[in-house]
């Protein structure tokens, strides 16, 4: 750790010195911590990082209108569009490269529940299925779910490693969700943590704000700052040891998410993609969701409030919106970009930057809570790495069966909107159409099929077909079934490896 008298000089230099104003009050606790905290602070870097912000910040409200140019077509297929016999080549190959050990899911889990009203990860969150499953548990039975698959066309199983992104409030909390969890049956060594980097808090001239007399004001940097922690935590060199070539990417609050969904990694190695996304169609003109489209010849996600109405409403002759692929945080990324952006581009992502009003201490040692936004919080998005590619594609999935995003808490006396009713309703909705498919009949909104029965709708006939579903049902697989009967947990009767609740 450097010492008081350098970490002064550095606070002059970079004009950060109010940082020690309280230093002297301090007992000698108090005074490591802060000292700790200052000397991980890279100043000239953050200041550098605070001209930029604000020079972006200048930049917001700019329409982007002129420099727009729809996805090319040569970039651009539709799971809806494409035959049959390609979409089971993209598959095959997707789940030779899972058997492989090639693939890796990277799960954005540091947000919390506090937009849902609860102070947890928002991945420990249930939206009141018939299973009481949180979307962590959904998601890890998916990953060993496609394992299976993987193993059943190839022989292998193939290791896929879940790779999870918290942030300092969500770290703890999920390590010891997960590990209470058993990881949900995952390997315990191919489960691996860490955490998304932390950016000081300015006010508008650039000082740093002090949380309170031995603490900085810091805030996450935002699902973009995903590049430096992967780098920065050794994730890149983790994923180079255990062969990774492939990674899914995507955010925790998505309950329909196909996780590290074969299709998709078999259409972006099948292309030779270093990036991809998944979209779905705009549900119309004025859908507050991003367009993954062409700045200026390279790619981009342009925000909603970034283009005009006019731009938001252009129609092709077939009277479809031009831009209309919709962005869902849903990604491939190659291990060698991955690499090439930490090294080389990531310090040149765009910045995105909010005035907030944030809590601190002033100068007489005050606490202060600001009514009106006082300073700005800066954050990195994903996304942004799309314009340092050429080798990008995109992969346009039917919204009813891939997104359905899980943002506000519920509202009785409002219309339901990506909150916890919606979630569970197209989970439910998608599980019913499933069971009719493979020759079921559903009479209820309350049955659910078990990921680690179905990844997405296949093996099901043996179960439903002839068969009507008029109660509350979970549709488990035989793991679970004998999992059940030997502990006991049953509240209900079964009828053929169906759980009726």
């Amino acid at each position: 750790m450097v010492t008081l008298q350098q970490l002064r000089e550095v606070l002059v230099e970079n004009n950060q010195s109010h940082l020690l104003h309280f230093y002297d009050d301090l007992n000698d606790e108090e005074k490591q911590k802060l000292l700790a905290q200052l000397s991980n602070i890279n100043f000239s870097e953050v200041n550098q990082l605070f001209k930029n912000a604000m020079e972006s910040l200048n930049e917001q409200g700019v329409k982007l209108d002129s420099k727009m140019k729809p996805v090319p077509s040569h970039t651009f297929e539709s799971e809806e569009s494409i035959n049959s016999e390609l979409l089971a080549q993209y598959k095959k190959l997707g789940l030779e490269e899972i058997s492989k050990g090639h693939v890796a899911v990277l799960l954005m889990a540091g947000g919390q529940g506090t937009r849902l009203g609860v102070n947890y990860p928002k991945g420990m969150y249930s939206v009141g299925l018939p299973s009481g499953k949180t979307l962590f548990q959904i998601q890890a039975e998916r990953i060993k779910k496609v394992m299976n698959l993987s193993k059943q066309q190839t022989g292998t199983a193939g290791n896929i490693v879940w790779y999870i992104m918290t942030s300092g409030p969500t770290d703890k909390t999920t390590e010891k969700f997960l590990k209470n969890n058993d990881y949900f049956g995952l390997n315990k060594n191919d489960v691996v943590q860490f955490k998304q980097g932390l950016l000081p808090c300015f006010d508008f001239d650039g000082k740093i704000f002090l949380e309170d007399k031995n603490t900085v004001a810091l805030a996450p940097d935002g699902n973009g700052g995903i590049y430096r922690a992967l780098k920065n935590n050794g994730i890149l060199e983790d994923m180079k040891v255990r062969g990774v070539k492939y990674l899914h990417a995507h955010s925790v609050d998505n309950i329909l998410v196909k996780v590290a969904d074969p299709v998709f990694i078999g259409y972006c190695v099948k292309k030779g993609a270093e990036c991809g996304a998944k979209v779905v169609k705009k549900s119309g003109p004025n859908e507050a969701i991003g367009v993954v489209c062409q700045i200026d010849g390279k790619f981009q996600v342009v925000e909603y409030s970034e283009i005009t109405e006019k731009t938001a409403n252009l129609r092709d002759e077939e009277g479809n919106l031009i831009f209309s692929s919709g962005n869902i945080c849903n990604h491939f990324f190659s291990t060698d970009f991955l690499n090439k952006i930490a090294d080389r581009f990531e310090s040149q992502l765009k910045l995105h930057v909010a005035k907030k009003k944030i809590p601190h201490v002033n100068q007489r040692g005050e606490n202060v809570k600001p009514s009106t936004p006082n300073g700005i919080k800066i954050e990195k998005f994903v996304f942004d790495v799309f314009e340092f590619t050429n080798k990008f594609v995109t992969w346009e999935v039917p919204r009813h069966s891939e997104f359905s995003a899980l943002k506000n808490a519920d509202n009785p006396e409002g219309t339901a909107v990506d909150c916890p009713t919606t979630s569970k309703r197209d989970l439910l909705r998608l599980h019913k159409k499933y069971i009719e498919n493979a020759g079921g009949k559903v009479t209820t909104n309350e049955v659910e099929i078990s990921p680690l029965l179905s990844y997405a709708g296949e093996n099901l006939e043996i179960r439903v077909k002839g068969k009507v579903f008029d109660k509350k049902t979970v549709i488990l697989s035989d793991e679970e079934q004998l999992f059940m009967n030997n502990n006991n947990t049953i509240d209900g009767p079964v009828i053929s490896n169906v759980v009726v609740r």
